[in-house]
């Protein structure tokens, strides 16, 4: 039996999908506020749901017994539900699941976590930190994802491809290794069994290394509509960051600063070691410049 905390956020779903169709049993920590409809396509699916929540030491001990192995999802940085918070979820909670994986007897713990930007702490990434060496003398797998396209390259944060229009931080010439949610849910479920990731930290990114404006070009050119550009000065995300009320608002401008810094990577041993085919930003530009049907 697979855990999966995190199981209907946007890479706890993919995982728990792609876990299920190996055959793996599957159970999913969720709780009583989660979407209806993505627990009903969870339980369609044959995974088992467990109710409960990280910030309940209780729930999550009695979801890790009978457990062989963890994967952690969590965070509250997009669920944003009442009481969810980075103290509360990626920090308290995320330990409150690592002490009950190690109370139960849990053989191997999967955490996702992200590339931290250099030269400052946040709050976002300083929990991350600390779950990352928590579970350091466990039979982990440290997955340190990059930016996500489907987040970052997305309206929801300036990328407005369906009106053609972007929000460029800093100048946009610095290369990131965009990654997409899907090959980090392969990435999480090839993990749990090779060997290749046992007591290991992979650093993850996408297979190409593109600045933003090199990613509008790619849009401009699927989509045949220039963009319109909005650019975000460096030192406004610096200001931001340095005047911000609450944690979570300092740790989005710390990864807005770490989109402009860049974060290129060579990802061409991690794909020869687990044998992924990654997803391009060009895929990405087509299935969303393609409407619902191509999603």
């Amino acid at each position: 039996m697979i855990l999966i905390v995190g199981a209907t956020g946007l890479v706890g779903g993919e995982v728990c999908s792609r876990l299920a169709e190996r055959g793996e049993a599957v159970r999913a920590f969720v709780r009583a506020t989660s979407s209806p409809e993505k627990t009903g396509r969870l339980n369609a699916q044959g995974v088992e749901l467990f109710l409960g929540d990280l910030k309940d030491p209780s729930s999550v001990g009695s979801a890790c017994r009978g457990v062989e192995a963890v994967i952690s999802t969590a965070s509250s940085t997009l669920s944003r539900q009442p009481g969810d918070s980075i103290e509360s979820v990626d920090l308290a909670g995320q330990m409150n699941l690592v002490e009950a994986a190690k109370a139960a007897g849990v053989e191997r713990f999967v955490l996702v976590s992200f590339r931290r930007p250099p030269g400052f702490s946040f709050p976002l990434g300083d929990a991350k930190e600390k779950v990352e060496r928590a579970i350091a003398d466990m039979n982990f797998t440290t997955i340190r994802a990059s930016w996500f396209m489907e987040v970052w390259l997305s309206p929801a944060l300036g990328f407005g491809y369906p009106n053609a229009r972007a929000r460029i931080y800093g100048p946009g010439t610095s290369p990131v290794s965009w990654v997409s949610f899907r090959d980090v849910a392969e990435i999480c479920a090839t993990a749990i069994r090779h060997p290749g990731a046992a007591c290991a930290t992979i650093e993850f990114g996408g297979p190409e290394a593109l600045s933003p404006l090199e990613v509008v070009a790619r849009f401009e050119k699927i989509g045949g509509i220039p963009f319109d550009l909005e650019h975000v000065p460096e030192g406004a995300l610096r200001a931001q960051f340095e005047s911000a009320a609450d944690s979570m608002q300092k740790s989005f401008a710390a990864l807005m600063l770490g989109y402009l810094l860049g974060d290129a990577m060579d990802m061409a041993p991690v794909i020869q070691k687990f044998g992924l085919k990654l997803t391009s930003v060009d895929e990405y530009a087509r299935r969303v410049l393609a409407g619902p049907a191509g999603s």
